[in-house]
C-alpha cells in the first residue's frame, strides 16, 4: 500500500500490525492528511456477513442521543421543516424516532434492511426529484467507508451539509490494545480521522467545518457558529420540548398515509 484512500497522497509511515478477524494487518498514518488506514481490506465480505456487528451494544443508546443533535443541527441551519435523509440508517430505527418528534426524516441504507421505517426510503432522482434534501445525516459510517473522498462525493449529491459522527484518533495513534474503536472483533472499522483529516476533505469541497473535537462533526455548505451548534446541542439535550415547541409528530400521520396506499412512501 502506498497512497492515502483519503487524500492520494504517497503514504510514508507504518503504524502497527494488528490481528483483525485473524488475519495480520497492517495500519499506515497519511502524512499529509493524518487519515489512519489498514492497508487495502479484502476482509469486507466476512466482516459484513451480519451488517449490525453483535458487539455494538450501544446502537439504541446513539440513536436516542442522536436526536437531539439532528433537532441542534435543523434549528442552527434555521429550518426544522428541512428534509433530513439518515445515511446508513440501519434498521430504521433513528428515522423513525425523529418522525415521531416532527422531523422530515428518510432512511437510507444499501446493506441493511429497513425493519422500522418502512415506507419513507429515500431514493435519489437527481434532477427528477422536486424536493431538496437539505441534511444528510452519516452516523458511525466514515470509519467504514474504503475511500472516504468518494463517499464524499455521494453524499453531497443528495444534500449539501453533512452531520456525521466519528471518534476522532487521538495523536500520536494508540496501540491496537490501547483503543477499543479499532474494531478488530468485527473487522469493519477500516479508517480513523484526526481532525485535520475533516478539514481536508471540507476544503476539498469548499465546506465548512465544526466540530466538538471528540466525535460530533458538521460539514456545511455556509459559515455556521461552533458556540451556537453546542449551545443547542446542550439545550436540545436538557430541553428538548421547548426547542420541539410547533413540532407535530408525524406518527399518527404515516399510519395514514402507509395505510391508504399500497405504494411506498419514497422522498
Amino acid at each position: 500500500m502506498n497512497k492515502c484512500r483519503c487524500c492520494s497522497k504517497i503514504l510514508t509511515r507504518e503504524l502497527f500490525s494488528a490481528n483483525l478477524l485473524k488475519k495480520n494487518v497492517k495500519y499506515f498514518s497519511c502524512n499529509n492528511c493524518g487519515y489512519v488506514q489498514t492497508e487495502e481490506p479484502s476482509w469486507l465480505e466476512e466482516a459484513y456477513a451480519s451488517t449490525i456487528n453483535k458487539s455494538d451494544t450501544g446502537i439504541m443508546s446513539r440513536n436516542l442521543s442522536n436526536i437531539p443533535l439532528v433537532l441542534a443541527t435543523l434549528i442552527l441551519l434555521k429550518n426544522r421543516n428541512s428534509l433530513v435523509v439518515d445515511c446508513a440508517g440501519g434498521h430504521g430505527f433513528l428515522v423513525r424516532l425523529l418522525r415521531d418528534i416532527g422531523v422530515n426524516a428518510f432512511w437510507s441504507d444499501p446493506y441493511c434492511q429497513n425493519l422500522v421505517a418502512k415506507g419513507f426510503e429515500y431514493v435519489n432522482t437527481n434532477h427528477l426529484n422536486t424536493k431538496k434534501v437539505n441534511l444528510i445525516t452519516a452516523f458511525e459510517s466514515f470509519e467504514h467507508f474504503v475511500r472516504p473522498y468518494d463517499e464524499m462525493i455521494k453524499l453531497l449529491d443528495v444534500a449539501p451539509n453533512i452531520l456525521l459522527t466519528t471518534n476522532i484518533i487521538p495523536d500520536p495513534a494508540p496501540l491496537p490494545s490501547n483503543w477499543w474503536y479499532y474494531g478488530l472483533e468485527h473487522g469493519q472499522h477500516i479508517g480513523f480521522y484526526r481532525l485535520r483529516t475533516l478539514q481536508h476533505l471540507a476544503d476539498k469541497f469548499g465546506l465548512y467545518l465544526i466540530s466538538d473535537g471528540a466525535s460530533r462533526h458538521f460539514f456545511s455548505k455556509q459559515k455556521y457558529s461552533y458556540y451556537a451548534w453546542r449551545i443547542l446541542i446542550k439545550a436540545a439535550n436538557k430541553f428538548p420540548k421547548i426547542l420541539r415547541i410547533g413540532m407535530l409528530s408525524k406518527t399518527w400521520e404515516d399510519h395514514l398515509l402507509i395505510s391508504r396506499n399500497k405504494d411506498n412512501f419514497n422522498l
